[in-house]
Parts: structure tokens; sequence; C-alpha cells
């Protein structure tokens, strides 16, 4: 019977010309995906059978993530970073060269953009719009 891993596993997200690429560190688990939904099937399944011969099974929720900023805001050039540095009150220009990969956020600015982040998709995720005729 397969038991239940506790922890996460994170997966390094990069962009290709063909979708996604997704590695962990930790784990020789590697795995591709043409949108981010069939990544995060691909990454599960690819675990899953890494973990099997030890018994182990996780679920998707268990799946994480990690995409650098410059990766994230070209993937998701629809949120203009200028505006969104205003929103959580960030200095534009920092946050450009946070993109760019000239500067290094630290882990507090880092929070920061993140929280901004999750506030947006959730506020997203949230609404319901009028349709009309």
């Amino acid at each position: 019977m397969m038991k239940r891993l506790r922890k996460k596993i994170t997966f390094v997200v990069e962009k290709t010309n063909t979708g996604f690429s997704a590695y962990t560190e930790d784990y020789p688990i590697f795995t591709t995906g043409k949108t981010v939904s069939e990544l995060l099937s691909n990454a599960h399944e690819a675990a899953n059978l890494y973990f099997e011969e030890e018994e182990y099974s996780l679920t998707p929720n268990q799946i994480v993530f990690s995409l650098d900023w410059q990766q994230f805001f070209q993937e998701y050039r629809i949120l203009n970073h200028k505006l969104f540095a205003q929103r959580i009150g960030l200095n534009p220009t920092l946050l450009s060269q946070y993109i760019s990969g000239k500067k290094k956020p630290s882990k507090k600015q880092q929070a920061k953009i993140l929280e901004g982040i999750h506030q947006i998709g959730h506020e997203l995720a949230e609404m319901n719009l009028l349709l009309t005729e």
C-alpha cells in the first residue's frame, strides 16, 4: 500500500521555445509541458513515478513551481510591472532591475512581490464579470 509523502516537491520552471521544462534540485526528476497546466500534471506524474519504488505517492498540491522574476514577468507580460510595483509600494525602477537580473531582491522584497502576485490572482479568481448581450 502506498504511503503519502509528507513534504512538498519544488520544481524549478524554465520557459522554452515549445512551452516549459521543470526539474527538481533535490531529486533526479525532470519533465516538460506545453502549458503550465500540462506541466503540473506531468510533474505530478513524474514525481509519483520516482517515489513509486519507495512506495510513496504525492497529490498535485504537493508540487510547487519555482519561477524566477525575469521569467515570470516575461511569461505574464499582461502584468504591467510599473503599475504592479506602484500597487505593492515598490520602486518601479527597482522592480525593473529585479526583472532584468541586474539586482536580486532580498527575501523581504521577494515576499512582498509574491504577496502582490497572489493578491491579484486571488482577486481575479473571485471576480465575476457581467456578461451583456
